[in-house]
């Protein structure tokens, strides 16, 4: 095996795998449970309608990624649903920048009447620990209205790539150390973690190339420019589909259906397993019964079997975990980052 040499954006150990394997199971064990709890009160009134939120004004849904990447993909989703139930417009805005804290900083400082929300992902946590210094405390300045959903990754590869699964990649990488690249499509995101991981855990030195977003790394694999990715199944299936890219590996613990013949990656490289979550915030303060419309509307959009069907068709599953629970998750999930994070030397540009 060759001696590690760390990217320009990363120099990381290993991981430990039971470590890894204890976050993930506690992910799991959280949205299992989010969907076993009954929905409050107001959500579960039948027939009552709703006085309309911030006096009635469009609802905004920043976004802190450009758009057509997962998180965008998944708040227009959610905006069309919640438009119909709560009966006013919501509309969705890209503010990509800084891992997400663009859009979360406008949010933690907009007025807490519920016309401006966030719909944020795994670097919200990633960030507590990544930056040395944010303008908004990840925790303090929030409302959680509700964890949205879920979504493994799956790695993928130009077509041209001489490598066909992830035994071969790892082959390929160690007897070319350093010429393959990783395209990262936001430093510090669970994407880019899980490249890490993969590396260190198999002993591979694969460059990082950061992009800024998901969709123009995404291009450039597509173009050949870039050799391999981490990416959510919703960003990559239709390529996958078109022959555009070929699926190496899947990050769940199970194949997914989406892609026949693609194993997860834990068969080769014990105890790797990697997900991503996508959850709606609102700024600190919100009064109760606003955040519990928010969150009824979300989950009721949620939980139309056309909803759940699209989203789990494109591999991710739906959670409309409550406001509470979805509080306490946010706490561990900034705890449980905290050491890999640090651990991994990671730092943004």
């Amino acid at each position: 095996m060759p001696e590690f040499r760390p990217s320009s954006l990363t120099r990381l150990p290993s991981i430990p795998r039971r470590a890894t394997m204890r976050r993930l199971a506690t992910l799991g064990t959280l949205a299992a449970c989010a969907l076993a709890l009954p929905l409050s009160a107001a959500a579960q009134a039948q027939g009552q309608p709703q006085a309309q939120l911030a006096g009635g004004k469009p609802i905004r849904i920043l976004v802190g990624a450009p758009a057509g990447g997962t998180t965008d993909t998944l708040a227009r989703t959610i905006a069309q649903e919640m438009s119909q139930e709560l009966g006013q417009a919501v509309v969705v805005e890209n503010r990509p920048g800084a891992g997400g804290n663009i859009a979360a900083d406008l949010v933690a400082k907009s007025a807490p009447d519920g016309s401006t929300l966030l719909m944020s992902f795994t670097s919200h946590t990633i960030n507590a620990t990544l930056y040395k210094k944010l303008p908004f405390d990840p925790v303090q300045d929030f409302t959680p209205i509700t964890l949205v959903a879920t979504v493994p990754s799956v790695l993928v590869a130009t077509p041209k790539l001489a490598a066909s699964n992830v035994p071969e990649l790892i082959r390929l990488a160690r007897s070319e150390p350093g010429k393959l690249n990783f395209a990262i499509g936001s430093v510090g995101s669970s994407l880019h973690m899980a490249g890490d991981m993969f590396k260190m855990m198999t002993g591979t030195y694969i460059v990082n190339i950061p992009y800024k977003g998901t969709s123009p790394a995404l291009t450039d694999v597509l173009a050949g420019q870039c050799d391999l990715m981490f990416a959510s199944t919703i960003n990559v299936l239709p390529h996958v589909r078109a022959g555009k890219l070929k699926v190496l590996g899947v990050t769940s613990p199970a194949p997914l259906p989406q892609f026949p013949g693609a194993a997860p990656i834990g068969n080769t490289v014990k105890g790797f397993e990697s997900s991503a979550w996508f959850g709606l915030f609102g700024p600190a303060g919100m009064p109760q019964e606003t955040t519990q419309a928010l969150y009824h509307a979300a989950r009721k959009g949620l939980e139309s079997p056309a909803v759940r069907k699209r989203l789990e068709n494109d591999g991710a599953q739906p959670v409309g975990m409550p406001p509470e629970a979805f509080a306490a998750f946010v706490k561990q999930d900034i705890k449980r980052w905290a050491g890999v994070v640090k651990y991994s030397g990671a730092s943004p540009e």
